[in-house]
Parts: structure tokens; C-alpha cells; sequence
């Protein structure tokens, strides 16, 4: 409905992930053939060069609903590459609606070590609205299978998409995370030519979220994910040109990730001065002084282009209040006065 993989992934053939799994993947069995010997022929070279093991990724489309010749195919790359030491593992993403406990079972033996699922949302109003095609309940079944199987679960979520709202977005991540999802990944929802949420877009019957209101949103969810140390590892799409002449509307940015993590880290000191006041019964917040941050937080704790310094400054953090310091590890400490 949303989703147009030949723009994402720069390839003008491929698989869409957002499309029910009786839809037939557009990329021909002579395109994959190819693709594999690409593949072949790169891990080899990188073995050649005395590389370490790789990890294969078999991603931009649903990988357990291709033809069983074409997923044969893929699964005889990854176990010969496996045998020879250039991979140590291979992932793939899929639906949740197209993993089952025999499917898992297959993609571990030829060394799957994860198993990402496009689950969007568990919000059952959105994924009608979206035409996915299950439930929250599948969609939680299909995360309880990739975890008994022994696999690496990662949980893909597209906040914004058609009958979604920030509240739902909210709930999404705490149950991923409560369903055992190793990682995370952020797609704000946007609007691609040709796909069938162009059409909807065009004829008003669908408004992606604003840019602040999805920083703000996914400032939290990341938050929520840092709290429960499992990482965020991707927030929007990677830049293509195609993905760049295809895009009619949504919440882009090509610094979006480091703009909600800025945003996370304001929201994470805010709660906490908060938490203050309240455990010492004050009728304001305690005032922020000094604070120490990790030297990894120096390129986006400010914001883009100082966005975020005044928002600092409204929490009494003088200008050389901020010191950044390895020795801090991936913590914030704060100095506060009453």
C-alpha cells in the first residue's frame, strides 16, 4: 500500500515488503540470479582480501513468501558462504503473517541468525486502515516465533502510517519490547509516487504526520528503547536519489535520527528534574547546573544548528555547563541546585 522498494533501495527490480503475501514479487528469477552471483563473487573477494566474516542480509522485500526455488536460492548462497568462513550469518526481514514455527526452523538450519518483522504496529484500527492484512495478534504471535526458535528479533515499526497516532506509536514500542525485540527500527511514514498511499494522499484522505510532531514522538520511543537497552538501529529511510524524486510528502530529514536523539536526551533530563522535585516535594523542578555527557553525544545533544539551547538553557544549564567526557561511559550526570 505504502511501501515502493524499487525507490528505497535504489533497484528498479525488487520485492514489496507492504504487499499481502499472495502478491507475486516483481524481481524475475534471472534478476536474482544475478543478484546472487553479485553477492557470490563479493563475499569471495572480500575473503580473498583477508576480511572478516560478513553478515548476509537478504532485505527489500518479503523474503519467507518468495517462491521456494528463488528462497532455495538465497538459502544455497548463505549456507555455501557459511561452509567457507565468509559469512558468520545471514538475516532477512519478512511479515509477521508469513513466519511460522517450520519457516523459522529452515531459515536457521541454512544459518539464519535473524529474523527482522515489518510489523508496523501492533494497533489493530492502523493496520486496517492500512490494509496490512493481520492483527496486533499475529503480529505478536509472529514475534513469539522468531524468539523460540532461538533467533535474533527485530521489530520494525512505521509510526504515522494511515490511522496511526502518536498514542499508538507509544504503545508500539513497550509491546516490541515486551515481545523480545533485540533491536528497533523507526520508518516515519511518507509518501511515495506510485505506491497506493499517493492516491489516498491525493484525494485527502490521508495526512502524514508533521516533522516536530514525529521527532517529538520517536524522542520518546527512543527513550522508552534506551531505557530497556535494546538499540534503535535505524530512525527514517537511507538517502537514495530515487527515494529523493519519489517523495511527495511526510516528516524526511537527513539528520533525523540525530534531531530525535537530541530531543531523547533533553526528555530523559527533564524527567529526571522532575523526579527531583518530586521526591523532595518542591513546588518546581531543581535547577540544572552542570552536565556531564558522553563524548559520543557532542555531535546532536545541542540540535540542529543549536535548535535545542534554548530548551537547555530553560532548565537553568548555564553555556559551559556542558562538559563532554569519555570517562562518563554512556551515562549523563548532572550537578542541580534546589
Amino acid at each position: 500500500m505504502f511501501c515502493a522498494q524499487d525507490v528505497q533501495t535504489g533497484l528498479s527490480a525488487c520485492i514489496d515488503a507492504a504487499a499481502p503475501a499472495s502478491v507475486a514479487p516483481v524481481l524475475s528469477a534471472s534478476s536474482l540470479a544475478g543478484l546472487l552471483r553479485r553477492a557470490h563473487d563479493n563475499l569471495k573477494n572480500r575473503h580473498a582480501l583477508g576480511q572478516p566474516p560478513a553478515e548476509l542480509a537478504f532485505y527489500g522485500g518479503t523474503f519467507t513468501a518468495m517462491p521456494l526455488p528463488e528462497q532455495t536460492a538465497c538459502l544455497d548462497l548463505a549456507q555455501k558462504a557459511l561452509e567457507r568462513g565468509w559469512i558468520h550469518s545471514f538475516r532477512c526481514s519478512t511479515r509477521p503473517d508469513c513466519v511460522d514455527a517450520v519457516v523459522l526452523d529452515r531459515l536457521r538450519a541454512a544459518g539464519c541468525g535473524c529474523v527482522e518483522l515489518g510489523v508496523q504496529s501492533f494497533a489493530d484500527d492502523a493496520l486496517v486502515a492500512s490494509k496490512r492484512g493481520y492483527d496486533g495478534a499475529t503480529a505478536l504471535r509472529a514475534c513469539a516465533y522468531v524468539k523460540e526458535a532461538g533467533l535474533t528479533l527485530g521489530v520494525q515499526l512505521l509510526p504515522g502510517m494511515p490511522g496511526h497516532t502518536p498514542d499508538d506509536f507509544l504503545r508500539d514500542v513497550p509491546l516490541a519490547l515486551a515481545a523480545g525485540a533485540d533491536m528497533l527500527r523507526f520508518y516515519p511514514c511518507l509518501v511515495l509516487e506510485g505506491t497506493a498511499l499517493a492516491r489516498m494522499w491525493r484525494q485527502g484522505l490521508y495526512s502524514p504526520w508533521g516533522l516536530k510532531d514525529t521527532l517529538d514522538c520517536l524522542a520518546q520511543g527512543w527513550l522508552l528503547a534506551q531505557k530497556a537497552r535494546v538499540p534503535v538501529i535505524r530512525m527514517g529511510l537511507a538517502p537514495e536519489a530515487s527515494l529523493d524524486a519519489a517523495l511527495l510528502a511526510g516528516p524526511v530529514d537527513p539528520a533525523l535520527g540525530s534531531r530525535v536523539m537530541g530531543r531523547a536526551l533533553l526528555l530523559a533530563v527533564r524527567q529526571h528534574l522532575e523526579q527531583l522535585a518530586v521526591a523532595s516535594d518542591a513546588d518546581a523542578p531543581p535547577v540544572l547546573q552542570a552536565l556531564c555527557a558522553p563524548s559520543s553525544c557532542q555531535g546532536y545533544i545541542w540540535g540542529m544548528r543549536g535548535e535545542l539551547r534554548a530548551a537547555w538553557a530553560n532548565l537553568g544549564l548555564p553555556p559551559d555547563g556542558l562538559i563532554f567526557d569519555p570517562a562518563c561511559g554512556q551515562t549523563l550526570r548532572l550537578t542541580v541546585t534546589a
